[in-house]
């Protein structure tokens, strides 16, 4: 009886040491469990801030352009046909160099109004619409029609060559038909650069426009220039403004002319463009107040006219680039690799009339010329 005692209790006491031995070890367990997973937990390690890569793209678009195209009565009569008139030929020689640019300007001096309200020449001048065809069909893109010639033939002769120049998808520039039209800015754009484009004559010789018509052609005004081209600014990328300026067969520009230009380089215009004397003018980078470096060249001399001495048959195709960097906190615009193509206006007795490069033509006067474009750009370059 005392045996069966013992045992019951022994049995008792080891089941009560077992449980206990049990727990201790379970809550061991458990404890050595939570510290590992802390461990884990503190010992990870936060994620490595990787740095993004710098956002930069870079764009460009290539620009030429082309002084006076000013149609006197031979090359009218020369482009003759029994249809209506031919201009074609005469572009054909430097085609290539006109169209292979993405954009290529021209100042469209003698107003293209059209045969039907007559043509005509010096004093007064009114071209046939087929002289826009041809430089449509020769890579023109974009025309400037503020000049001295503007008013030539009245409110009716601009009207023609406007609605002349929309019809055949030619920009156009410093004239215009209302106060509306005239607040526009015209622009083209090409591989993400937007280009914008003014254009503003000194005078329209002596004739004065219509009343309440002031719109019809552009005057040199620094008010109104300072405020197109800020417009312009928010419009575009870059401020192309044509400038009939300085005077007639004078190689070098005037104190007035680079007063001019600097101004409006300084207002935020990137490449200016002279037109009027009729002879080439140099070129020459203008660095401005906030760090740009814009571009003129002062007269791009006559491309395509009757004009007959030396000099004023010789005139110039500008070729640029336009590079635009674009990073995500700015945009940065850069003109590049100004060059000249040198030309000259060839015909036989005021017939057979063509443009063509000075090279082949006179090659000591194209050395002449080349030097004279060089005068304050000492690594100009010239596409021949």
């Amino acid at each position: 009886m005392k045996q069966l005692k013992f045992t019951q209790l022994s049995y008792f006491l080891l089941l009560l040491i077992s449980g206990s031995l049990l727990a201790g070890c379970g809550s061991q367990n458990a404890t050595l469990a939570e510290e590992k997973a802390e461990d884990r937990f503190e010992s990870r390690q936060a994620p490595v801030s990787l740095p993004t890569k710098k956002f930069v793209k870079t764009s460009t678009a290539s620009l030429s352009a082309i002084g006076d195209v000013l149609i006197h009565t031979p090359l009218y009569k020369d482009a003759e046909t029994k249809s209506g008139y031919d201009f074609n030929p005469m572009f054909a020689n430097v085609k290539p160099y006109l169209e292979k640019s993405d954009i290529t300007v021209a100042n469209s001096e003698s107003i293209i109004g059209g045969s039907e309200i007559g043509l005509s020449s010096y004093p007064s001048f009114n071209s046939p619409f087929e002289v826009g065809d041809a430089m449509k069909d020769a890579g023109i893109d974009v025309v400037s029609m503020a000049n001295n010639h503007t008013l030539d033939r009245g409110e009716k002769a601009i009207e023609n060559a406007i609605h002349h120049w929309d019809e055949i998808g030619i920009v156009h520039t410093g004239s215009a038909l209302s106060k509306e039209d005239s607040a526009r800015i015209a622009t083209m754009t090409k591989n993400g650069i937007t280009f914008s484009f003014l254009s503003y004559t000194y005078g329209t010789n002596g004739i004065a426009a219509p009343a309440g018509k002031e719109f019809l052609v552009n005057r040199i005004d620094k008010e109104k220039i300072k405020q197109d081209v800020a417009k312009a600014k928010s419009k575009s990328d870059v401020v192309v403004v044509s400038l009939h300026f300085g005077n007639e067969y004078e190689p070098l520009p005037t104190a007035e002319q680079k007063d001019l230009a600097h101004f409006t380089a300084e207002q935020g215009a990137d490449i200016i463009l002279g037109h009027h004397p009729h002879v080439l003018q140099p070129a020459e980078w203008i660095e401005t107040a906030d760090g740009r470096k814009s571009f003129v060249v002062y007269s791009l001399g006559n491309f395509l006219s009757g004009q007959n001495e030396l000099d004023r048959q010789i005139g110039a195709i500008l070729h640029l680039t336009v590079e635009k960097t674009t990073t995500a906190d700015s945009t940065m615009i850069a003109i590049q690799d100004p060059s000249f193509t040198t030309t000259f206006v060839k015909h036989s007795g005021y017939r057979n009339f063509e443009i063509e490069l000075l090279k082949n033509v006179n090659p000591p006067k194209n050395t002449l010329v080349k030097a004279h474009m060089s005068t304050w750009i000492n690594n100009l370059t010239f596409d021949e």
